[in-house]
């Protein structure tokens, strides 16, 4: 067998819901009815996405979920969140809909990764294809921070993975790489938007624009700066 196509059914209260959403992102909504039953088939390229209308669906106890993998995993990454300024005017980073940002994924062998999030509660998740790069061990604060990334990105558990960045935050160690402290401490803020806690995540942004950075880490850091101020556009004024 060869050539075969799988092509996820997802569920969702609404089609008026996710099609807007997707739409943002650039997909195509290629059909669509109402009677008998809600469905809407999307698609973007070569990625197709079909849901079906479910009026008492509650998406906070959604289950839905696919893995999408991909070569340009920054490239699409990029084109979703431009997809986003120009119709949300930010990267929306909490709530529902919202996307996290290309990490490392430990529990996916280091390969980098980044979800979508959908107004059907559905995590739409992407994994680059490339083999992911040696990682060098920089410290306690950068294990800690994997794990992190697993509990929230991954298992939709931001609770716990600020439980578990802010027990490493709190003890630094003479150790840790000044752009993991940053890249720790811009995550910490994503996860407190997710939680609620706007006036934590202004305060963790403030202190990771103050750590000090030599001109290499600063352009390596680029992405993490940018995502910084899309974490700071998503916050009620002061």
């Amino acid at each position: 067998m060869a050539n075969e196509t799988t092509i996820p059914l997802l569920p969702c209260r609404s089609l008026d819901d996710v099609a807007p959403s997707y739409q943002a992102l650039g997909f195509e909504v290629t059909y669509r009815q109402e009677r008998p039953n809600p469905y809407l088939t999307l698609r973007r390229e070569d990625l197709h996405l079909h849901f079906f209308g479910m009026p008492e669906f509650d998406p906070a106890d959604s289950y839905g979920s696919c893995l999408v993998v991909v070569d340009d995993l920054v490239d699409i990454h990029r084109a979703f969140a431009d997809g986003m300024r120009a119709t949300y005017g930010r990267v929306l980073v909490s709530g529902v809909p919202r996307m996290t940002r290309p990490r490392p994924r430990r529990n996916q062998d280091g390969h980098f990764g980044f979800s979508i999030v959908d107004p059907g509660g559905n995590w739409i998740r992407f994994v680059g294809r490339a083999e992911p790069p040696r990682a060098d061990d920089k410290g306690g604060l950068a294990r800690t921070l994997g794990n992190a990334v697993v509990q929230a990105d991954s298992r939709g558990n931001p609770g716990q993975a600020a439980r578990i960045l802010d027990g490493a935050l709190a003890r630094p160690e003479a150790a840790d790489d000044p752009a993991v402290q940053v890249e720790a401490l811009v995550y910490r803020a994503e996860l407190a938007l997710q939680l609620g806690e706007p006036e934590s995540a202004r305060e963790l942004v403030r202190q990771a624009r103050s750590i000090p950075l030599d001109d290499g880490s600063r352009q390596a850091l680029a992405d993490t700066l940018r995502h910084a101020e899309d974490l700071t556009a998503s916050m009620p004024p002061a």
